[in-house]
């Protein structure tokens, strides 16, 4: 086995050198968009500001415990890890401020503009918009969503919109407990009923639910940030039933992203003639030996990580080994329902960042009731890191990324896809020479045009993320951006990294993406960085 994994190393390091070949912007379709990402909590601050009141996220990270239950030998343990400077998270920040995009988002827009970015994909903070989570619009929180969408158009920079990135409004958790109960499909609909009607002539791609699948079994499994989890002498989950919410909120999220679309399609398709589809977190996924064993292990993990969310979307149904393995904890489609939910993505937003290794050694339990199975376990499969776990970085694995866009492909009719996240995690500092940022973009990119040339139907990439945010489980400690955020400044100053110089010459063609990045670096330091 160990001489299997080592021969696994050596060939993902001669795929991903086959990679850094020469490409420019010209290789891919004239109306494939690449651009950059940010979502509301991560970028706008100004929590309490203009009528904005509390989400989930909010209250969490306010909450100076720590509402998770992560264990480092589950699959997203093993993902996420690289997030962390610590095994902890940085519970002392929040997103009170965050970037200030609120108030600097023209300055953000002109960055883009700069970079000659010809997408931007950002979120609407459901509270901002509509503050009681129904009922009357915030006419200043529409106006500052007004604002950003003309300010990007006069740009020329597409907007690409997500409906939900995980800011589900406190009142509604308060009243019902969110995505476990069904009647946040009325209310998430009509949220996303308000957004086609004020933004829909000017926003042609919506999202509705992002990274749907890690969503459920994160934050309603193992009680992540702002979820629910079955309570253990383990977790400080307070409430919840990991057992079963799980599913019932990924159900939930189905039937509530099939009624938005069904009725953009009803009411706006027509006229503003826009395009909607769902996210899933896709991992890459490969046999962690040439074992029959390993390769129906991997099989099974594609039916519970893709399948769960994709399978109903385009056959209107769940995996049969999800059935098989979950019986009556899953949730069951109505024929009605079957129905709406099947065909309801024009496209598939794909969150992809690593790759990691599939064996059919059996997945020890999330949680120690033996009553109280996780959705690992149910997956029953043993997840193993294809990369350095003490790097701050995700080790760039693109035969993984092509792997997952090939099983798109064959077994989901080869729906048009989205990147809708891309990147690396670095730790957060005054570094601008983000050479391994560059390096692991380009090696994505060029495995997005071997897809690409393979017959995927690839629409576009976004990378995650267009300057440094507020992440999710780490605050500020590490990041993501092209360009780097002055945390301790008022002004939260935005300074361009290599990587912003590195994909601005490349969206410009501006740059050769094949020659030595040494180069690059010397030209970005001798102050050739303007974009």
């Amino acid at each position: 086995m160990k001489h299997f994994y080592l021969f696994s190393i050596i060939l993902a390091i001669v795929l991903v050198t086959s990679y850094i070949d020469a490409f420019t912007r010209t290789d891919f379709p004239e109306d494939f968009l690449f651009g950059a990402a940010t979502s509301a909590y991560q970028w706008e601050g100004a929590v309490d500001e203009d009528g904005r009141t509390p989400s989930v996220w909010d209250t969490s990270s306010h909450c100076r415990k720590l509402f998770f239950c992560l264990n480092f030998e589950s699959l997203f343990g093993v993902c996420m890890r690289k997030f962390f400077t610590s095994k902890i998270a940085d519970n002392g920040s929040n997103g009170d401020i965050a970037c200030d995009g609120y108030h600097k988002y023209k300055e953000d827009v002109k960055l883009m503009a700069n970079m000659g970015l010809e997408a931007f994909r950002f979120s609407i903070s459901w509270t901002r918009l509509i503050p009681n989570g129904r009922g009357p619009i915030n006419p200043k929180g529409l106006l500052f969503y007004k604002n950003l969408i003309k300010e990007l158009r006069s740009h020329g920079i597409e907007p690409h919109v997500t409906l939900y990135h995980y800011d589900l409004p406190q009142s509604l958790e308060d009243e019902y407990g969110g995505w476990i109960n069904r009647k946040i499909i009325e209310d998430f609909t009509g949220f996303a009923d308000v957004c086609f009607r004020e933004f829909g002539d000017d926003v042609k791609l919506w999202t509705t639910i992002n990274e749907a699948t890690i969503f459920a079994f994160a934050f309603y499994g193992e009680g992540i940030k702002f979820g629910h989890c079955s309570p253990t002498k383990y977790i400080n989950c307070s409430t919840g039933n990991s057992c079963m919410e799980t599913y019932i909120a990924g159900h939930n999220m189905l039937l509530a992203h099939a009624s938005a679309s069904s009725l953009y399609k009803l009411k706006y398709k027509s006229k503003q003639r826009g395009s909607i589809g769902l996210s899933i977190f896709a991992l890459g996924l490969s046999p962690y030996t040439n074992s029959k064993d390993d390769e129906i292990a991997t099989e099974r993990a594609k039916a519970f990580l893709f399948g769960w969310m994709l399978k109903p979307l385009v056959y209107g149904d769940y995996p049969d080994e999800m059935k098989r393995i979950l019986g009556s904890r899953l949730p069951v489609f109505s024929e009605e329902e079957s129905e709406q939910v099947k065909g309801s993505s024009d496209f598939v937003g794909i969150i992809h960042y690593t790759t990691v290794y599939v064996t059919n050694r059996p997945a020890p339990y999330i949680f120690p009731s033996s009553t109280n199975k996780g959705f690992f376990t149910d997956m029953g499969a043993y997840i193993i890191s294809a990369g350095n776990s003490s790097s701050f970085e995700f080790d760039a694995t693109p035969w993984g990324l092509e792997g997952i866009l090939e099983h798109l492909k064959q077994s989901y009719n080869n729906p048009p896809i989205y990147i809708l996240e891309n990147g690396t995690p670095m730790k957060h500092d005054s570094m601008l020479q983000d050479t391994p940022r560059v390096e692991y973009i380009q090696a994505y990119i060029g495995a997005m045009l071997n897809a690409i040339k393979n017959g995927s139907d690839m629409r576009g990439y976004f990378v995650w993320s267009l300057i440094d945010l507020y992440e999710i489980t780490v605050g500020y400690t590490t990041s993501f951006g092209m360009y780097y955020v002055n945390f301790s400044d008022p002004g939260r100053k935005r300074s361009p990294k290599l990587s912003a110089f590195w994909y601005s010459g490349f969206l410009k063609g501006t740059i050769d993406v094949a020659k030595d990045i040494t180069q690059l670096q010397s030209n970005f330091s001798a102050g050739s960085s303007s974009l």
